[in-house]
């Protein structure tokens, strides 16, 4: 039986503009793209989480706002549960630590990067939500 994994991924939000992260050649999901974030510890709640990830692996601090969307995807070596929220930096500017490369991207250019297919809804939510904001 595989493992249940419970993640968390932010969708930092500057400028209009949405943070991106690929992962490096020794990780599981190889030069993917994903939302930020990581693994929620027991007793952890999803945003401290959020928060501890995002501290330890950008150097950053975020505001979590809303839930973007939760994801449950199965891989060879586990099912994820994904839960994505959107984010403002608070303080610092993300700096590369784990991932090989960061961008800066529009929520209309998302889909041009090969993402981790857990994190495919949660683009597919932020294009819709951003649609209606740009529309109304």
């Amino acid at each position: 039986m595989k493992k249940d994994i419970h993640v968390v991924g932010a969708v930092i939000i500057k400028d209009d503009k949405i943070l991106c992260a690929q992962r490096g050649d020794k990780s599981t999901l190889a030069y993917k793209w994903e939302f930020p974030g990581g693994k929620v510890e027991p007793n952890e709640t999803p945003q401290d989480a959020l928060k501890r990830e995002i501290d330890e692996e950008f150097q950053c601090q975020i505001h979590i706002g809303d839930q973007v969307e939760h994801t449950v995807y199965e891989y060879d070596f586990g099912i994820i549960h994904l839960t994505t929220f959107y984010c403002t930096l608070v303080e610092g500017e993300p700096i590369l630590t784990e991932h090989v490369k960061i961008d800066w991207l529009a929520s209309n250019e998302l889909s041009l990067l090969d993402w981790a297919p857990a994190d495919i809804p949660a683009i597919e939510q932020i294009e819709l939500d951003f649609s209606v904001e740009n529309s109304s």
